[in-house]
C-alpha cells in the first residue's frame, strides 16, 4: 500500500447538481459524464467507505474532508449529520475537520446552526456587490441570487459560523478591484479568495487550427487586468489591512518569498495531491480534470491511496514541472508561479513554444509589483518580528524614506537593488 497522507480529496456528493447556473462554471457539463444518471446523492455505502478509507490514509493527527459540488447544500441537513457520525465511528480519536463550499442560497437556522455545532469551515461563493454578483451568479431560469446570498451571510454571522469568501474574478468585476474588496469587508469576510476564470470555448463553430491557440470565453478575465486586479487590491491591503483581512494568494506568495513550498498548488512545482471524487466513487486528477481521459479509477475497487499515489497520478503531477516550456524555466518570478495551473497552459511563447500560461502576463506583473513589501515582510518573519510591520514601512516608502539619512547614489533602503535616486527618492524632479 502506497505511503499514507500524502493526498487531499475534493468531493462532489450530489455531483455537478446545483441550484443556480453561473454563466462561467464548469462543472455543470460534467453531467455528461453520467448520461443517465436518475439519483445523484452519494450512496451510503459509497460514503461510509470513502470516509474509512480516507481517515485510514491519513497519519497527520488533523484530518480534514472537503465537501463540494455542484452545490452540496441541495443533500439536505440530514446526509451530513450522517457524514459527522460516520467520521466520529473511523476518526480512532483523531481531529476531524470539514471545509464545505456553497453558493449559500439554501442557508437557513437549521443548515448554519448545524455547521457552526459541528465546526465546519463555510467556503462562500459571492462576486461583490449586486450588480457585479448577479451579472453572472443566477438561478436556471436566469433570477438573481444576491439576496438570497447575503440572507445565508446573515444567518452565517448569526450564528457565528467560521467562514472565507471565495470570488471569481472576470471580465467585468476585475476593473473593479476596491469595489469588491471593500464589500468583501463589508460583509463581515476576513479570508479572502480570488480565482481567476479563464475557460475556452469548447463548441467554436468551426475547428481549430492544429497551429491556433485555444478562444477565451468572452467572461474571462484579461491576463494583464487580473494582475492589475490583484495589485490594487494589495496596494490597499499592504498599507492598511496586514494581519486583519487574510487573501489566499497574498499569504501564498510570501510562503514563495520566505523560501518555502507554495501551500496552495497551482502555484506548486509540481501537483497531483489535490484530487477530485464524484458522487459515485470516480477518482480524477483533479477538479480541473474531471474527465475520461483522467479519471483514476473508483474507489469501491480500489483503496483511495492505491488511485491518489498511482504512477498515473505521479505523471499528471510531474507534468506539471516536466511540460513548463523554457521561457517559465528562465523566469525571474518561477519560484512564485511555477506556471500555475496547467489548465491554463494553453498560448504559445514569445518564441513559439507551446504550454505558456494564458494569465503570465498578470502574474509577471502582479509578481513583480509586490516583490518590494513581501522580500520586507519575509526579512521581519526571519528576524522573528510581524510582518505587519509592512504598513508603516510602505507608508515610509510611499514619501520616500525621509526618516532615514539616505545619499542619492546608496542603494534604495526598499531593497529593489536600484540607486535610492533611480527609485525611492521623491526629491528628484519630475
Amino acid at each position: 500500500m502506497p505511503g499514507p497522507g500524502l493526498f487531499h480529496i475534493m468531493v462532489k456528493p450530489v455531483g455537478p447538481l446545483c441550484n443556480l447556473d453561473c454563466g462561467y462554471c464548469f462543472y455543470l457539463e460534467k453531467e455528461k459524464l453520467y448520461p443517465g444518471t436518475g439519483q445523484w446523492t452519494m450512496p451510503e455505502d459509497v460514503l461510509d467507505k470513502y470516509i474509512r478509507d480516507y481517515i485510514g490514509s491519513q497519519d497527520s493527527p488533523a484530518i480534514t474532508f472537503a465537501w463540494q459540488g455542484g452545490e452540496p447544500t441541495l443533500l439536505g441537513v440530514d446526509f451530513f449529520r450522517k457524514v459527522v457520525e460516520l467520521e466520529k465511528k473511523y476518526s480512532g480519536g483523531r481531529k476531524i475537520e470539514n471545509t464545505f463550499q456553497t453558493n449559500g442560497v439554501l442557508l437557513n437556522d437549521e443548515w448554519c446552526g448545524f455547521l457552526s455545532e459541528n465546526r465546519f469551515l463555510v467556503g462562500l461563493s459571492i462576486d461583490g456587490p449586486q450588480e457585479i454578483h448577479d451579472r453572472y451568479r443566477v438561478y436556471k431560469g436566469g433570477q438573481p441570487s444576491f439576496e438570497k446570498v447575503m440572507e445565508g451571510v446573515k444567518c452565517i454571522l448569526k450564528h457565528r459560523v467560521e467562514f472565507n469568501t471565495l470570488t471569481c474574478v472576470q471580465k467585468e468585476n476585475a476593473y473593479r478591484p476596491l469595489e469588491v474588496y471593500n464589500f468583501l469587508k463589508g460583509i463581515g469576510s476576513r479570508f479572502m479568495q480570488f480565482i481567476p476564470i479563464v475557460e475556452t470555448k469548447s463548441n467554436a463553430s468551426e475547428p481549430a487550427s492544429p497551429t491556433s491557440e485555444p478562444v477565451v470565453e468572452d467572461y474571462s478575465v484579461e491576463p494583464l487586468q487580473y494582475g492589475k486586479f490583484l495589485g490594487m487590491i494589495f496596494d490597499e491591503w499592504v498599507r492598511h489591512d496586514v494581519g486583519k483581512y487574510f487573501i489566499q494568494i497574498f499569504d501564498v506568495s510570501l510562503e514563495s518569498w520566505a523560501g518555502m513550498e507554495p501551500s496552495l498548488c497551482v502555484f506548486k512545482e509540481k501537483c497531483g495531491s489535490a484530487l477530485a471524487m464524484e458522487h459515485n466513487g470516480d477518482v480524477y486528477s483533479c477538479d480541473h480534470f474531471v474527465n475520461v481521459e483522467n479519471r483514476l479509477g473508483n474507489m469501491m475497487n480500489d483503496h483511495l491511496s492505491a488511485l491518489a499515489l498511482s504512477p498515473k497520478q505521479t505523471k499528471f503531477g510531474d507534468d506539471k514541472l516536466h511540460k513548463l516550456p523554457k521561457y517559465c524555466l528562465e523566469c525571474s518570478v518561477r519560484f512564485a508561479c511555477n506556471g500555475e495551473c496547467p489548465k491554463n497552459r494553453f498560448i504559445k511563447t514569445p518564441s513559439g513554444e507551446d504550454g505558456l500560461n494564458y494569465l503570465c502576463e498578470g502574474y509577471k506583473y502582479f509578481f513583480h509589483h509586490i516583490d518590494p513589501y513581501m522580500k520586507f515582510m519575509a526579512r521581519e518573519l526571519a528576524n522573528r518580528r510581524p510582518p505587519a510591520n509592512v504598513m508603516y514601512w510602505a507608508k515610509e516608502k510611499d514619501k520616500g524614506f525621509p526618516s532615514l539619512s539616505v545619499g542619492r547614489n546608496e542603494p534604495c533602503p526598499c531593497g529593489s537593488g536600484l540607486k535610492y535616486k533611480n527609485c525611492c527618492d521623491r526629491t528628484t524632479a519630475s
